[in-house]
């Protein structure tokens, strides 16, 4: 900081300022005009006085309540207190934010300095407001009466562990039974498609199962209404299998489990129920409630069983929405497409969407231009549990947001914006990104997130990188806002302290600049996993590979100097570039390694030289080279380092 500007905000000249700070014991270089901030807010909170009116803004008994945004300008924020800019300006400066009177400032960053200056901060989505997307959804299906409610679809979700046969189901599925008794089948991926049996209509997700069920889960879209769990016959319950277990159990999600391969020889269809009751799973056979169904996908065997389970299991749940109430659904799969522009396949919920319809979802709005279903045909209007493609959004929106219908444009627009500055706050809250302790090659995290089914996925998610070289330790882990704990947990395990999709307490916000640990906010779980992802990378020892560019015979020995020698040979392989280094192999195995000094082609200087060519070149070696050694150009880069 200028000392010029901190002069000013003092009231006071240069030279006064140099000589009061050395009273309280702080030293500024005569030569400097410059100090860091840090040694800016101590001088500042030594030597401010507080203003008069900051002071009558603090009551002693009653804090006045204010509402803020997730982002607000200094400017606007100075008129909300009713206090000057400057005023508000030095409490910032004290906090160690330099910020002008027209830029942005967070809540976070708000709320603090309003509570240092005797206020007390609540949001304005507390005050009545709903937050379009997060519980949205569950509030709009909630809210419908029950006379207006019809039966809808199931919308099934098939998983399983890795070979257990979930893709050649979903494939047998959709040749067999896909809109039974319509001409076209299914011409096109969109995420989902229906099936029909006995009259009745079955949603299956065709998602990338496991992964887009997180992080649809975790940007709280939970869409699926069922889990098929298929099991190998022939292996019995696998990691991933256990891992579809918790998360129905999590979700109080209802399961159907699909017992597969029973046409193989090696099949052991008790076993296999065995070991699902061993993991709390007990089927009827075992005198639980869990409906098992044998089948063998890859024969088309018990198929129409299956089918006719799922069917009995939704007529038990009672899936039920309103065709004529609010428009919602979740966006499952999103892209550009060539003639449409920005495109996304929904699950329509609640409701029933039209061509023609104003749309939001999460930053993309726009108008309904075209409804297509999984067989490339043109739809008017798609109702609850139907899966459709729809073009006419602004911007790609992403999986997991929640698409609604709105009345106006300009409504969709200020809802796209609203949301694109929500996500903006959490990316500016995280300043430093996730700091690890390099040193020691260990990464500790503090997680809170906003509900259990959240901290599972992440928690799931961040297992799977764990790694010999690098240790991952969740330290502490939670569901609720990050408290002033949290955030002295992380000072004294250097540890970052994440929030996925839930707040920061002002206090702790202030603590953590304070103790000056990390506090990372999320609202999307794959950029979460992205930065952890790169912080235990930044901790991988660096790896050299060596890259081999060609290979050269030596034809003759010119000349012999001390640790120099010039030669001739020609290319046998790839080329010799003379920015390389040159290893010098004899018999078979390399004897040394040389430097090329000066490189020839036809009694010229040359970069490099192809393969077939003669050239002479200038090497510098310890080692005495001799007609018949092979020179191998090659280079060194580091190696990038993945998980």
């Amino acid at each position: 900081m200028n000392l010029s500007s901190l002069s000013s905000q003092l009231n006071m000249s240069i030279q006064e300022l140099r000589l009061q700070a050395r009273e309280k014991g702080f030293y500024i270089s005569e030569k400097a005009n410059k100090i860091d901030n840090l040694l800016a807010k101590k001088i500042l909170d030594a030597l401010a006085q507080p203003s008069s009116k900051a002071q009558a803004a603090a009551p002693v008994t009653t804090k006045a309540k204010i509402k803020l945004p997730n982002f607000i300008k200094v400017r606007d924020f100075a008129d909300t207190l009713k206090l000057p800019v400057t005023a508000v300006i030095k409490v910032l400066i004290r906090n160690g934010v330099m910020a002008t009177i027209n830029e942005e400032i967070d809540f976070e960053t708000a709320s603090i300095v309003a509570q240092d200056l005797g206020f007390e901060v609540e949001t304005e989505a507390e005050t009545g407001k709903t937050e379009f997307g997060l519980g949205f959804l569950q509030e709009v299906l909630s809210s419908e009466k029950e006379e207006n409610l019809k039966p809808r679809p199931p919308i099934v979700t098939i998983m399983g562990h890795v070979d257990h046969g979930k893709t050649t189901l979903l494939d047998t599925i959709r040749k067999t039974k896909v809109a039974e008794g319509e001409s076209g089948g299914i011409t096109q991926h969109i995420g989902a498609y229906k099936v029909k049996k006995n009259g009745k209509v079955v949603t299956f997700l065709d998602t990338p199962g496991h992964e887009a069920f997180t992080e649809m889960r975790a940007r709280g879209a939970n869409v699926t209404d069922m889990i098929i769990l298929v099991v190998a016959a022939d292996d019995g319950v696998r990691p991933q299998t256990l891992e579809v277990i918790n998360r129905a159990k999590f979700t109080n999600t209802p399961m159907i489990v699909a017992i597969n391969k029973i046409d193989k020889p090696e099949a052991n269809v008790m076993k296999a129920k065995q070991e699902l009751a061993g993991h709390g799973v007990l089927t009827e056979e075992w005198g639980g409630k869990t409906i098992a169904v044998e089948i063998s996908a890859k024969q088309g065997i018990g198929i129409d069983n299956l089918l006719e389970m799922i069917l009995l299991t939704a007529e038990l749940e009672n899936f039920r929405a309103n065709p004529n109430g609010k428009t919602v659904g979740t966006i499952i799969e999103s892209k550009v497409t060539h003639g449409k522009g920005s495109t996304a396949t929904a699950i329509i919920q609640n409701g029933c969407l039209k061509v023609g319809d104003v749309i939001v979802a999460g930053a993309a709005f726009g108008r309904v231009r075209s409804l297509d279903d999984e067989g490339g045909r043109k739809l008017k209007e798609a109702g609850p549990s139907t899966p459709v493609q729809i073009s006419g959004f602004s911007e790609v929106p992403q999986a997991g947001d929640i698409l609604q219908s709105v009345e106006t444009i300009d409504e969709a627009r200020h809802l796209a914006l609203a949301a694109k500055k929500k996500n903006q706050t959490h990316r500016l809250s995280a300043n430093a990104g996730i700091q690890a302790d390099v040193e020691n090659k260990t990464l500790n995290l503090v997680i809170k997130t906003d509900v259990a089914g959240s901290l599972e996925a992440i928690t799931q998610s961040i297992a799977k990188l764990k790694n010999d070289e690098v240790k991952i330790n969740i330290l502490n882990e939670g569901v609720g806002e990050v408290n002033e704990s949290d955030v002295l947990m992380g000072s004294n395990s250097k540890a970052t302290v994440i929030a996925f999709r839930t707040k920061v307490n002002p206090k702790a916000l202030a603590l953590a600049k304070q103790k000056q640990v990390t506090v990372d906010s999320y609202d999307v779980i794959y950029e979460l996993i992205e930065d952890v992802t790169n912080a235990v990378i930044k901790m991988f020892t660096p790896e050299l590979e060596k890259v081999t560019t060609g290979k050269a015979e030596i034809l003759a020995i010119f000349r012999t100097e001390k640790g120099q020698m010039i030669i001739g040979g020609k290319v046998t392989d790839g080329q010799i570039k003379k920015s390389n280094q040159l290893g010098i192999i004899r018999d078979g195995v390399e004897v040394g390694r040389g430097e090329i000094l000066e490189l020839q082609q036809n009694k010229s200087a040359a970069k490099s030289v192809p393969q077939g060519n003669e050239f002479g070149v200038k090497i510098k070696t310890s080692v005495k080279l001799k007609e018949g050694d092979i020179l191998e150009s090659f280079e060194e880069n580091i190696k990038k380092k993945t998980l």
